[in-house]
């Protein structure tokens, strides 16, 4: 079995709530990712940072961050994938790599990973720093349309769980 098998295996468990066969597949598979995601080749650690999510794997999060400032745009699109599917019942994850999904949101080159680490800002606490940059980036001449609508979106969203606390 591949580890994208096993990643995939483990999302169904997960999806079904068969948590001890899902510690099992963790503990068979914990080096494998470990490994993966230190390789040589950007595909293979982006297919590791990937079943980090696959696994929900929350005791791998130094491992993503590693994933999220991979030289790699891919492998860097890939962890923020995870830590957005991650941060979605817990959103300390989206906290602790505020600073750096603020870096990315402003400055990464990438059009596709900066919009997915302005996507990744949704699942936190709706801070004043975040919505500010945000609404930099939404009224922002230079950045793409795509970026400045999800960029809009997600301010709104922020600015509405604020509200509601």
């Amino acid at each position: 079995m591949t580890l994208a098998e096993a990643a995939a295996q483990a999302d169904v468990l997960a999806e079904s709530g068969d948590e001890r066969a899902l510690a099992v597949l963790r503990s068979q598979w914990d080096d494998e990712i470990e490994a993966d995601a230190r390789n040589a080749d950007y595909r293979v650690r982006s297919q590791a940072y990937r079943a980090i999510a696959q696994f929900r794997f929350r005791q791998k999060l130094e491992l993503l961050r590693r994933g999220v400032e991979d030289e790699s745009p891919a492998a860097r699109g890939s962890a923020l994938i995870a830590l957005e599917s991650l941060s979605r019942t817990h959103p300390g994850d989206v906290n602790s790599f505020r600073p750096l999904l603020h870096e990315l949101a402003a400055r990464e080159p990438n059009a596709a990973v900066r919009r997915l680490a302005v996507i990744c800002l949704k699942n936190g606490t709706p801070q004043r720093d975040t919505i500010q940059l945000l609404e930099g980036i939404a009224d922002s001449d230079e950045a793409d349309a795509d970026l400045r609508k999800t960029a809009r979106a997600v301010a709104a969203g922020l600015r509405k769980k604020a509200v509601a606390k």
